[in-house]
């Protein structure tokens, strides 16, 4: 393969065999002579105070050597995020903060010595249950990702008023965790005066520059390693507590330190999505036209920082419509912060208005692909800009033609197999381009291969590979010399792994360093010098992030289902998603990506789900036992597909991001079929059993 034709092949992974084979090195597994290990202790009130901790058990536990908490533990620096000033004060400000760390010889030694700390505590009353009427809720300025928390345009009150078909209706989404293969871990050591971490994390530059702040030390003496990550899903998008109390550790004790957080902690202390309400209220006119659309949406945060899951934002790119008002509520509770989880905001933002749509569709009797092509606006309707390219029509109709919705009967409960419903259902995809500054690096090496150096992170995504083409492309080189390293704050900064940034980021510095390059090349006289030559490049200031366009992907996905109606079981049979993402730089990683997504959107409307309890004011799911992520008897043969899609307002490399998009809609798509299937109409996620059954016991079970 020539280098000319890689940006867009199939490459295989650069990293699929070390991980395969078990060589690939983790957070966790990076040892050195005298490595100690580390496990916090969780508190086990929702609100309250540390009124002692009783540590004599566990000191005198085989193996133990320390046991911090907030009394004799390193104090820190003020940092931007307080979720990180663990051990640092008494306050316990939701159950599962962490309010003492055992150091020990094994991880063994660690967890027994965790059990073995006597807590006690001054409990405070609590209140953990959200409501659309708790009396504690405010709009704020802004939500996640900076976006104002009220846009209106319009009179959308009276428009809904003078509707011909309306639907007001409400959805619920329930809180849902990150739970990636590899739980959140570090390993920190102190060397004289140098810190070096590795950490399991979607951007070591962020984590460095808070290391820097809180330990009150230079950056230049901190190095961040993400050699490899398994996943994160936004849960490691910035440093979470175990980088803290590793770095806390090792200065404490002067040994190698490694913490890895058990998996059942990881709700509590990494962030979740947080539970949305939502209350959607659609006006169109005989023709299927919106007139008026309203999207509000409440949720809960932490009392320990402000995050607001945007999901009604979503709303104000997809349709035209004249009349709108979308709107955040958030209650502040003793609860655990939540955070990023895959396509923030969009996940369950479009599940509550893709459903609303095909309520709509239902009301005005017309075909739910069509009402959508309907309302297809010609710019962005809340900013009122051009977009940069759409292709959403287009998605509609290839994955209607591709799924075979002509022959769809648009009747619920038409096609019967003996005890099982089968239905089909539809729902739009969107997500926005981002791309954040970044630095990179091209050497030429005397034996004729090329080095690229970018801190990016490959959190599973093959960033490696991708990045790899895209240097052998600029410098017009087979694919095998170009080389690429990754994952380190030694190499030129770059922006983390997230909102599904990180190619179009990461390939503009790499492409215009390796363009650079191969121009010095041209004509270079004599060998190479030994150390090789080099040239840099940085995107700030020339990322677009004002963008006079409004820049998003889009996707279509269709379901099929088939309803147990004794058991109430939904089994999904087909999904297949097509998207419109600028151009697709690897044909293998991006079907993986919008399959992976698709994955997950599945099990966000069939099994995911956490629910709060609030007698102890914990989340009652909190390990793979409980919280049910699909696994392979669940996942139908899913089919991704993309349309061609040039957008010149993205060059050089014209792509957009696509790690989000897959689960954008999915679980809008399922329970539409759902309806489609029996005529229960899902209005709260996840679509277990007991739920469908219900459903159909109160709608009057179909006999079939």
């Amino acid at each position: 393969m020539t280098a000319t034709a890689a940006v867009g092949a199939p490459a295989e992974r650069r990293e699929g065999r070390e991980k395969v084979t078990g060589t690939a090195r983790y957070a966790a597994e990076f040892s050195s002579p005298g490595r100690l290990f580390a496990r916090p202790v969780p508190a086990t009130v929702a609100r309250g105070r540390v009124t002692g901790v009783d540590a004599s058990h566990a000191l005198g536990r085989p193996g133990v050597v320390a046991v911090l908490t907030h009394e004799n533990a390193p104090r820190l620096g003020e940092s931007d995020d307080p979720t990180l000033a663990v051990l640092q004060g008494p306050q316990v400000p939701h159950r599962g903060w962490f309010v003492a760390l055992v150091v020990a010889e094994s991880q063994e030694a660690a967890r027994a010595g965790a059990a073995a700390v006597r807590v006690s505590y001054d409990e405070e009353p609590r209140d953990v249950t959200l409501s659309e009427t708790h009396p504690a809720a405010y709009v704020p300025d802004t939500v996640n990702g900076g976006y104002p928390a009220v846009r209106e345009h319009g009179d959308p009150e009276r428009a809904f008023a003078g509707a011909a078909v309306r639907v007001d209706t409400g959805y619920r989404v329930p809180p849902l965790h990150n739970h990636p293969m590899e739980p959140h871990a570090s390993t920190a050591h102190w060397d004289g005066e140098r810190l070096t971490v590795h950490t399991s994390s979607q951007g070591t530059t962020v984590v460095r520059a808070v290391l820097a702040e809180m330990f009150g030390l230079a950056p230049e003496r901190i190095s961040v390693v993400a050699e490899h990550v398994g996943g994160g899903f936004g849960s490691k998008g910035t440093p979470r507590p175990d980088v803290v109390l590793a770095a806390m550790a090792t200065r404490h004790t002067g040994r190698p330190v490694t913490v890895a957080l058990p998996r059942r902690v990881l709700p509590s202390a990494v962030g979740h999505r947080a539970p949305t309400l939502h209350r959607l209220r659609l006006g169109a006119d005989a023709d299927g036209r919106l007139a008026s659309l309203v999207h509000e949406v409440t949720t809960h945060t932490s009392r320990v920082k402000e995050f607001v899951e945007q999901a009604a934002t979503p709303a104000r790119v997809m349709y035209a419509v004249p009349h709108s008002r979308t709107l955040h509520r958030v209650v502040p509770l003793d609860v655990p912060t939540p955070s990023w989880m895959r396509a923030p905001g969009e996940a369950p933002g479009m599940y509550a208005l893709e459903s609303a749509m095909d309520e709509l569709a239902v009301e005005l009797g017309m075909d739910p692909v069509e009402l959508r092509i309907r309302n297809e606006p010609e710019t962005e309707p809340d900013s009122g800009r051009p977009f940069s390219s759409r292709h959403l029509v287009e998605c509609l109709r290839e994955g209607a033609r591709r799924f075979g919705w002509a022959r769809r009967d648009p009747r619920p409960c038409a096609r019967a197999e003996g005890s099982l419903l089968v239905g089909t259902g539809v729902a739009a995809a969107t997500y926005p381009v981002l791309v954040w500054p970044s630095t990179a690096a091209a050497r030429v090496l005397p034996d004729g291969t090329f080095l690229v150096e970018i801190n990016a992170t490959d959190i599973g995504t093959g960033a490696r590979t991708v990045l790899a083409q895209i240097a052998a492309d600029a410098l017009d080189v087979p694919l095998e010399r170009a080389r690429i390293r990754v994952g380190s704050t030694e190499l030129p900064a770059a922006s983390l792994a997230g909102g599904s940034s990180g190619t179009a980021s990461w390939g503009r510095p790499v492409h215009e360093a390796c363009r650079r390059l191969a121009e010095r090349l041209t004509g270079f006289p004599g060998p190479v010098p030994e150390h090789g030559l080099v040239e840099h490049a940085d995107t700030t200031g020339t990322a677009d992030a004002e963008s006079p366009y409004a820049r998003h992907a889009f996707g279509a996905h269709f379901a099929e289902v088939a309803v147990d109606t004794v058991t109430g079981e939904v089994r999904v049979r087909r999904l297949l998603g097509v998207y419109a993402a600028g151009r697709i730089l690897n044909a293998r990683t991006a079907r993986s990506q919008f399959v992976g997504g698709m994955t997950m959107g599945l099990g966000m409307a069939l099994t995911e789900g956490s629910t709060m309890d609030a007698a102890f004011g914990d989340f009652s799911e909190s390990d793979l036992a409980s919280y049910h992520v699909p696994a392979h008897a669940d996942v139908p043969d899913i089919e991704a597909h993309w349309v061609e899609e040039d957008d010149p307002h993205l060059k050089p490399l014209g792509g957009k991001g696509i790690g989000e998009i897959g689960i954008v809609g999915t679980a809008a798509a399922i329970g539409n079929a759902v309806h489609h299937a029996t005529g229960v109409r899902p209005r709260e996620l996840p679509l277990t059993p007991d739920r469908v059954l219900s459903g159909l016991l109160e709608r009057g079970r179909p006999s079939v």
